[in-house]
């Protein structure tokens, strides 16, 4: 088999050496590099070049927009694909269709969708939503059952709760279909998944925890006659040595005072979001106790909402929790770490040779090269320190 792997662009206020805080409602925080489009553009290439298969670009009032942002980026790389967030109810289901559809063909067959139906409704009202929670999930399932039906190229007349079309018809479709990402711990959340996902993303859980919603949602999706792929979406902190990583977690949580910690909390508890109250179960609200399965740390969610845990550990141990994921179902890892920059080298230069020599993960457009890349540390290409 081999995995995917894909990347984050920091659109959210931009990219540091500290955890920049910030999503799910609450107001991102300040970091030393702001979100250009040459910054943002040489973290793209560098993971194309690492061999990731493409970059998370969020959505909301905290981040720039993720369709102009990743649209001014794609003529900056060459194969990396762009997993554009998109929150439905707030774009017409046909012009919805019609920008994936321009995306799509436009870069080559790049896009991917990240459905996000939005948990806080605080922030939905600034973009003119009022639908409770509930009502943003009825509406997202009408919003794909038009989207879909119209890439598949069929003239569509539909009268729903929330929208209407009357003899759509997309011109130009786009070719790939975009996948579908979708994620969401709520009952609402998984019946719409097993609707119209390609693929499932859950936060990063303990693997247990993730076995029991990966199981939930092929029981729904069996019910629905479908099938699906499973990814999940984590940080990360991969070092040489497990002592290394270890030491660069602990100078991260140096750097969040315990007045930023308690001023996001206190935000994030008025999430609506089951998954972001999952996350603030793990990390307690404190700096104590966040090693909550070997080598997973909640650290970053103690200030940022959405993904609050880490992978931390040597190439080697990292390595290894990918597989204990990898043995509850999932097949694809949507990854960040701070500086995004730096931390794609760590990851891609340590971790994912590492899983290639496992036969877990293969380039997908391998450099013609006589040498493999060396870890960051290993002098000479020597081994790692066991861990």
């Amino acid at each position: 088999m081999s995995l995917k792997f894909h990347w984050f662009l920091p659109t959210n206020g931009g990219d540091g050496r500290q955890v920049v805080g910030g999503g799910h409602g609450v107001s991102a925080g300040a970091a030393g590099r702001p979100a250009t489009v040459p910054y943002l553009g040489q973290i793209a290439r560098s993971a194309e070049q690492l061999g990731f298969e493409a970059a998370l670009t969020p959505t909301g009032a905290w981040c720039e927009d993720a369709w102009v942002s990743t649209a001014m980026l794609s003529s900056l790389s060459e194969r990396l694909k762009f997993l554009v967030a998109l929150r439905p109810g707030l774009t017409a289901p046909f012009l919805a269709a019609q920008m994936a559809g321009t995306f799509q063909n436009l870069s080559g067959g790049r896009l991917l969708l990240n459905v996000v139906t939005g948990g806080e409704s605080h922030e939905q009202r600034m973009f003119g939503d009022f639908l409770d929670k509930d009502g943003r999930y009825e509406r997202a399932d009408e919003f794909l059952h038009i989207v879909r039906a119209l890439w598949r190229g069929e003239t569509v007349t539909f009268t729903g709760k929330h929208h209407s079309v009357e003899d759509a018809y997309l011109a130009q479709r786009p070719d790939p279909l975009p996948e579908i990402y979708f994620g969401g711990s709520s009952p609402a959340a998984g019946t719409v998944a097993a609707k119209h996902a390609d693929v499932y993303l859950t936060w990063g859980e303990p693997p247990a925890a993730v076995a029991e919603k990966i199981d939930w949602i092929k029981g729904l999706a069996k019910a629905e006659g479908r099938e699906m792929r499973f990814g999940i979406r984590l940080h990360t902190i991969a070092r040489d040595t497990s002592e290394a990583a270890w030491a660069e977690a602990d100078r991260l949580l140096a750097g969040i005072d315990d007045e930023q910690i308690a001023k996001v909390q206190a935000g994030l508890k008025r999430s609506e979001s089951v998954g972001q109250q999952k996350m603030l179960e793990l990390n307690g609200g404190s700096k104590e106790g966040l090693e909550i399965h070997p080598n997973l740390w909640a650290g970053v969610g103690l200030v940022r909402g959405g993904a609050g845990t880490a992978m931390v550990g040597s190439h080697s141990e990292i390595a290894d929790l990918v597989e204990q994921y990898v043995a509850v179902g999932i097949e694809e890892f949507v990854l960040s770490g701070y500086p995004h920059l730096e931390e794609s080298y760590w990851f891609g230069e340590g971790v994912l040779p590492e899983l290639t020599r496992r036969g877990l993960w293969q380039h997908p457009a391998p450099q013609a090269t006589g040498s493999a890349a060396v870890p960051f540390g290993a002098a000479g290409g020597a081994s790692r320190a066991a861990s």
